[in-house]
């Protein structure tokens, strides 16, 4: 019976010793929690996800195809081209429409281009977690229903998405394109100068700033930041509900998708609240809502809690 028990503990302190060290040393790419880091595929969705077997916007283009389809809750997913994509509820990316405008809020495309380009109705429309439901909005048709509008800028689906995590209708005519999670266009430098290249960075990579020096930044070449009231192990974050608003969470990154930057500790952090979020030696890091383009740091120092990350995952100009 003691040598049962002996082996008994033995096992579990070895589990323990393993959990431990997960996040002081480098062991692969699983969480603590044993999930794998990496830019997974959109979840699959059941055959009939509520657009039918040809997306609910194929080649028909009666008022069956035309019907709007409920948003739901808003999702952003995570496109390696795109960088961050604003979905409705099956995973279907959200479209905007230069042609149309935000400041009044104002839909041009109706009649067949609606069919086309399906509306999303404002109904039942939730914010996705970790997003502003400020920007939320909607805009009232010629028809009399009311449509979605993100930062003022009206929503659609488009009839050539037949799947989840599908952006067909990127760039079409050089009017329309995705929409990311704050209603600019879902493109690195899409909003940039006209004919600007989009920039084509890593997941995490390193970018040299003129006053801070070098820190890490996102696919879409935005500060990545810390906080300080976050602890590393274990695993905590004190940013929670609407500080997520102003602090979006970094979704996880391929470790093969990073250049430059520390991979010791990179795991995923299983948030409480449900949204999984990339870690740098355990840290959890965040984008601030206030850097409207690549290149800003107006996150630095904020409140004397929030600092851009080094390559090395510690935090740039904190007072020590």
């Amino acid at each position: 019976m003691n040598t049962w028990r002996n082996a008994s503990l033995a096992v579990t302190t070895v589990a323990l010793l393993a959990l431990t060290t997960a996040c002081g040393q480098e062991k692969g790419t699983a969480s603590p929690n044993g999930q794998a880091v990496g830019n997974a595929a959109p979840a699959q969705q059941p055959a009939d996800s509520g657009y039918g077997s040809d997306g609910g916007y194929g080649s028909d283009t009666g008022a069956d195809a035309a019907a709007p389809k409920a948003a739901g809750q808003l999702a952003v997913w995570d496109s390696k081209e795109l960088g961050k994509v604003l979905t409705d509820s099956a995973g279907f990316t959200l479209y905007r429409f230069d042609k149309d405008t935000a400041s009044p809020p104002k839909s041009n495309c109706e009649g067949d281009c609606a069919k086309t380009w399906p509306v999303v109705p404002a109904g039942d429309a939730t914010a996705a977690a970790g997003t502003d439901a400020e920007l939320m909005g909607e805009v009232t048709r010629a028809d009399g229903t009311k449509q979605l509008t993100i930062a003022g800028w009206p929503m659609y689906r488009y009839a050539k998405d037949t799947g989840p995590g599908e952006a067909n209708g990127q760039g079409v005519g050089g009017t329309w394109f995705a929409s990311a999670p704050d209603g600019k266009k879902a493109a690195v430098n899409a909003d940039g100068p006209a004919g600007a290249e989009p920039a084509d960075l890593a997941g995490l990579s390193v970018r040299k700033d003129p006053k801070l020096g070098e820190i890490v930044v996102d696919k879409r070449g935005m500060t990545v930041y810390r906080f300080k009231k976050d602890s590393a192990w274990p695993m905590k974050t004190a940013c929670t509900g609407e500080c997520l608003k102003k602090w979006p969470v970094v979704s996880p990154v391929s470790k093969n998708d990073v250049e430059g930057v520390i991979t010791k500790g990179f795991v995923t952090f299983d948030r409480p609240d449900g949204i999984k979020q990339q870690t740098l030696d355990c840290w959890p890091i965040y984008t601030f809502a206030g850097d409207l383009e690549p290149g800003d740091t107006n996150g630095q120092g904020v409140g004397g809690t929030w600092y851009a990350v080094a390559p090395n995952s510690k935090l740039v100009g904190a007072p020590k």
